[in-house]
Parts: structure tokens; sequence; C-alpha cells
């Protein structure tokens, strides 16, 4: 038997404990299966099973060739299922994490489901802290710190926030020209989901104490608000370009707002990237790559 059958053997094995349900499984005798398996630890120098009348273990070193042995399957299953969809096209199923900012990948989005209909997304935005593998995605956008180096990465775009107000709101109100002033204004806060803390504002540290307003996770409800002038507001720029535009909301302190954060892709390093992913990661990047929103 080939090495490679050797190896699905010696897993079907493992994972049964058994050389006759194995066996049976495969369509061979116990007898054959014993024989495969010893011939496998005759090439390898290693006991891989401990054998009794009732009862197969894996050693030590079985349970370290297993491990391996499921990669190297795994890895080929991949590998076969790259070459069929390479052949037919990108399909599939795609899920991907995407944080809660509206005005920003709706039109790239959209554009790849059109360039590529066979591949079905499953998208779910949300402001968590997702374990990409654990929780079963296959790529993620986000933002700040990157920890997680056994993640590969690629740049999205970059953007900016903006302090911004109605001009009804500064009409009562007055504009603020500094820390001091802004501390006296309603804000409308937004609370990280991950550690409950607020964000930080620009000119104000975080023992700060706002006048009474509002705290949500809601971009789209902040941005509603500082239009209907009920407070200031700190806002990505992609997400309020047509407010500012229509000259519903203007921006404040622009000095103080110059900070820009990046958005990445982030999926789990593998030899075998799937074609639906690696079209989706790069239409992605070619979508949004050099856009700095906020200027």
């Amino acid at each position: 038997m080939d090495s490679l059958g050797g190896i699905a053997m010696f897993v079907q094995v493992a994972d049964s404990g058994s050389f006759s349900a194995t066996g049976r499984l495969l369509g061979l005798s116990s007898s054959a299966v014993g024989k495969s398996v010893a011939r496998m630890e005759a090439r390898l120098g290693a006991r891989l099973f401990q054998r009794s009348t009732r009862h197969l273990a894996l050693t030590a070193e079985g349970e370290k060739f297993l491990q391996r042995c499921k990669r190297i399957l795994a890895e080929v299953a991949a590998a076969e299922r790259e070459l069929s969809e390479a052949s037919s096209g990108p399909s599939g199923r795609l899920r991907i994490s995407l944080p809660r900012y509206s005005g920003l990948f709706e039109p790239a989005i959209g554009a790849f489901m059109q360039a590529y209909p066979a591949i079905e997304l499953d998208l779910d935005f949300s402001d968590a802290m997702v374990n990409i593998v654990s929780d079963g995605f296959d790529a993620a956008v986000r933002t700040g710190d990157l920890a997680d180096s056994s993640l590969m990465r690629r740049k999205l775009c970059t953007f900016r926030r903006l302090l911004v107000a109605s001009p009804a709101y500064l009409a009562r109100h007055g504009r603020p020209a500094d820390g001091a002033a802004l501390l006296r204004h309603r804000r409308l806060d937004y609370r990280f989901p991950a550690t409950g803390r607020l964000e930080q504002w620009p000119l104000l540290d975080e023992a700060a104490q706002p006048a009474p307003g509002m705290v949500c996770n809601s971009v789209e409800m902040r941005v509603f608000l500082a239009v209907q002038g009920q407070g200031i507001a700190y806002l990505p720029a992609f997400a309020v370009q047509r407010e500012l535009a229509a000259g519903q909301l203007v921006s404040l302190l622009d000095e103080h707002t110059q900070a820009h954060t990046a958005f990445w892709l982030l999926w789990p390093a593998s030899r075998h990237l799937p074609p639906r992913l690696r079209v989706f990661i790069d239409f992605m990047v070619e979508q949004l790559q050099d856009h700095n929103f906020g200027g």
C-alpha cells in the first residue's frame, strides 16, 4: 500500500481503536490492516500501538505521529479542493467577520457578489473580538493592535475620526475651542463591547467627566442623534461623508483629529488558501487600498 494510503489507514485505526472496525470500513480483513500497520512500524522503527487481545492504545510515539498524519491528510484534502475549485471557478461559502461600520464595506461587498456569484457570503457584523479559527470564520476585518502573529494580514485602507455636531446644536451651545470647552458639551459616546470602556476622545483624558449625554455601540444611532442636534459625536469620516457634504454636520477641532487608523483583513495562515478566499482578499484590497477616508 502506498505511503499516503498507509497514513490514512493508520489514522482510521487510531480513531476506531480496532483493526477489525477499520477493515470493515475499508473492505479489508482485520489481518490485512494489522499487517499494514506493522509494516509502517517497521519502516519507522517505532511502535505506534500497544496491542492486547481486546484493545489497541496509541503509544507516546503513536500520539505524536497521529497529529502529524492528520495535518498531512488535511493538507492533501485542501489541495484537492483547491484544484477542484480552480478548474470550475471559485465557489462555496465564505464566513467573514466585519466591524459594525456602515458606509465603507457595502459597495465593495456588492461588487464582489456581482463578480463572483458562485461564492456564498456569510457576513457577521460585530464589534466583538472574535477568534477567527475557533469561531469558524474564514477571515475578519479589524482595526487597532494586531498582536496575533499566527494570522496573515493585508492592509485595506485608513480612515480618520472626526468630532462632529449639527449647526443647530452649535448655534445653541457654541463651538468648542479647546478641551476644557469640549468637556462641557453633551457627548454621544461609543462603548467598546469587549472591555466596556468608552472610546477615547482627542483633547480629553480617560478620567474626564463629560456632561450628560448618551452612550451606545451604534455608529448609525450616533450619526442620527448628532444630525438631530443632540450632542457632539466622534465618528469615522466615511460614516458622515454625506451629512458633512449636505451641511447637516460640521467638523470641529480638526487640528486635533489628524490621527489615522488602518483597516486590516486577517485570515488563518495556510499553505493552501481556498480560491474563494484568495479572490475575496485580492478583490477587497483592490477595492479599498490607498483610500484615506477623512484626508
